[in-house]
């Protein structure tokens, strides 16, 4: 237990506490944010039958505990935490619907002998488990399961074919056979040997009769007032909260409302050197508008290889991108600043409407009425400047998403392109690993998970559940999220994905979501006169990190190359030497190199990182551990269930 608690000494380097009885072993390591002093985990209730170990926050707890004090409630912390205890002393399951936050949570229920874990909503806060025999193993992260030191260490064949169709594994599986993640929005119930495990919550599907048939304006006043409710709540610390500020709209705009509650605001940003990836020019007009204290991390090319291993060793699953990096990066700034906290805009794409995808989709569905129409097609234009108006790459674009207009019909219309796109890596992969696939079908598993009433949904309903699903909290919200914040102890707060936000969005008319072209129009309506105008009126511009220049840098090929070596390309066993090869010299020897060749790259040196750390020779880090708080009610030396 030790053991595993050290490995996750990262996630909270504060202060740590153990619980251990005859049946359960519950460790945990605290970053200290809310009741500095009397927060220590784990927490009970008044009988010190209930023992809870808990990751993350709940924003509404101090409603949540005056409401149960008046019920008769005794304290002994001013933690949300504790909170959660005395809820789920009363309502059992159900207490997750009145948590308004982000977490992963082991509650014990020593009486019933029952053990309770369960996920946020959307999927902020991570939670892993596997099971041994008749134990039941857990933790926020794989890293721990295997310092246990008795759970196989396999990639899951399966896992990394999803990796190379969606970008990461879909709900429930992660990179490694026999290690499963609890999905967003769900909780597991473990007593007697039975597991047994449910969905409390769903991104919203909405049908006709619950679109909201008001005008934008009074829509975009409600939005407002759950937006600047969401940032205030999330305020709430007993340490400073800082905000991430990278120009665009949606991190400007929580910044701005943050501003107005906060007098000495603190935000971080990330600088590149290469013009196409830097937003640098719109970070300096957000923080001469807000007159806001900014730091800012320089990504050079040299700085996201060096850390690319680093940050696999956290994230634990490949990546086709090396956005995740500029992250990891970015939190270590914010660490080194002295604080624990920050607010960012992640979310706002997905909720409000505002990727290029759901754009692209509403022209391939209009273009879809007449496929003969240069003019439908040509509106592409407006979104692909930059490879429309190439006339190298016009002919093969137009081809390329003229793909599949016949069947709008089709449940994953909005990403199969760039899914099937994505599925040309699996050229890749060795014959050993490609014959363990055959038959295997991704999209299957995909849409054995879709809710009822999916297909009778709006298109943009569709193509947002997609990502929200997928991309967000399995992608988005861990590689790039809560992993790289927290391996420099930081904890990010994401007010855009405030379920009340999210819920009240999934009823307002895809018009106002997308108008016309204009993507995000509510949200830019909420933030005119709030923010400058350069940055309401701006291109939505992606965040991305540069990979081919980066990965073969000096610091970037000191690992590239043994990692791609024949020899340790034959050990993993995961692709086809000869094909890596060529791949590697085609980038070497290329002047641009396109999107799926710049994913390769990154995806098999990432998919061999990760052998490396985890398969071949995982180690463990090994600090002593001394728990502040340990609780230990055996009546025999052997822990009998779960740890």
């Amino acid at each position: 237990m030790l053991r595993m608690m050290g490995t996750l000494r990262h996630r909270g380097p504060d202060e740590s506490g153990l619980y251990v009885d005859d049946w359960v072993g519950l460790g945990h390591t605290r970053l200290s944010i809310v009741d500095l002093a009397c927060g220590t985990q784990p927490i009970h209730d008044e009988t010190g039958s209930i023992w809870i170990v808990y990751n993350g926050e709940v924003f509404n707890y101090p409603e949540l505990r005056a409401d149960l004090a008046a019920r008769g409630h005794r304290f002994y912390t001013t933690s949300d935490t504790e909170v959660i205890v005395h809820l789920y002393q009363d309502n059992g399951a159900d207490c997750l619907r009145q948590l308004n936050g982000q977490f992963a949570m082991a509650i014990w229920d020593g009486n019933r002998r029952e053990l309770f874990l369960a996920r946020d909503r959307l999927g902020i806060r991570p939670l892993h488990y596997t099971i041994l025999g008749d134990r039941l193993v857990f933790g926020s992260e794989v890293k721990a399961l295997f310092a246990s030191g008795q759970v196989p260490r396999n990639l899951d064949p399966v896992a990394i074919d999803q990796v190379f169709t969606f970008w990461t594994t879909l709900p429930g599986r992660t990179a490694f056979e026999g290690v499963y993640e609890l999905p967003a929005g769900h909780y597991m119930k473990v007593r007697d040997g039975s597991i047994q495990i449910h969905q409390y919550w769903d991104v919203p599907i909405v049908d006709g009769n619950e679109v909201l048939q008001q005008d934008c304006p009074g829509l975009a006043q409600q939005v407002y007032g759950l937006l600047d409710d969401a940032v205030r709540i999330r305020l709430r610390a007993d340490v400073p909260v800082g905000c991430y500020l990278s120009g665009g709209l949606d991190s400007s705009g929580v910044t701005a409302l943050t501003a107005r509650y906060s007098s000495k605001l603190k935000t971080f940003g990330i600088r590149f050197e290469q013009e196409p990836f830097d937003e640098g020019d719109y970070q300096v007009t957000m923080v001469r508008h807000l007159a806001v204290d900014h730091a800012q991390i320089n990504a050079t090319n040299q700085a996201i290889a060096a850390s690319l291993p680093e940050a696999i060793w956290y994230c634990e699953r490949p990546l086709l991108r090396t956005a995740p990096v500029p992250l990891l990066l970015l939190s270590g700034l914010v660490n080194q600043s002295g604080m624990k906290v920050v607010l960012t805009g992640e979310g706002a794409d997905e909720v409000f409407g505002g990727y290029d995808i759901f754009r692209e989709t509403k022209i391939r569905r209009f273009w879809s009425r007449d496929r003969d129409s240069d003019r439908r097609g040509g509106l592409l234009d407006r979104l692909y400047a930059d490879v429309f108006l190439d006339p190298r790459t016009r002919g093969p674009a137009r081809a390329f998403f003229s793909r599949g207009l016949d069947d709008t019909a089709d449940p994953f219309f909005s990403h199969r392109l760039r899914w099937e796109n994505t599925s040309r890596l699996k050229a890749l992969f060795s014959k050993e690993l490609t014959e363990q696939l055959e038959g295997y079908d991704p999209y299957q598993d995909l849409a054995d998970i879709l809710p009822s009433g999916f297909d009778r949904a709006h298109w943009l309903t569709k193509a947002q559940y997609l990502e929200t699903k997928v991309f967000l909290s399995q992608y988005l919200l861990s590689s790039q999220g809560d992993r790289m914040a927290m391996a420099h102890s930081v904890e990010i707060r994401l007010p855009y994905l405030d379920y009340r936000i999210v819920e009240f969005m999934a009823k307002v008319p895809a018009r106002w979501k997308i108008l016309g072209l204009n993507e995000k129009h509510i949200l830019k309506r909420i933030f005119r006169g709030i923010l400058p105008d350069q940055i309401t009126s701006r291109t939505k511009h992606p965040y991305r990190a540069p990979i081919v220049p980066s990965l073969l840098s000096e610091a970037g090929l000191t690992y590239l190359e043994p990692l791609l070596a024949p020899g340790a390309i034959r050990q993993s066993g995961i692709f086809d030497q000869v094909k890596v090869q060529r791949l590697l010299d085609k980038c070497r020897r290329a002047s641009y190199l396109g999107e799926v060749d710049s994913m390769g790259l990154v995806g098999v040196v990432t998919t061999q990182l990760l052998y490396e750390q985890f398969v071949k020779r995982f180690q463990a880090p090994s600090p002593p551990i001394e728990p502040k708080l340990m609780i230990d009610r055996r009546s025999s030396s052997r822990s009998k269930d779960a740890n």
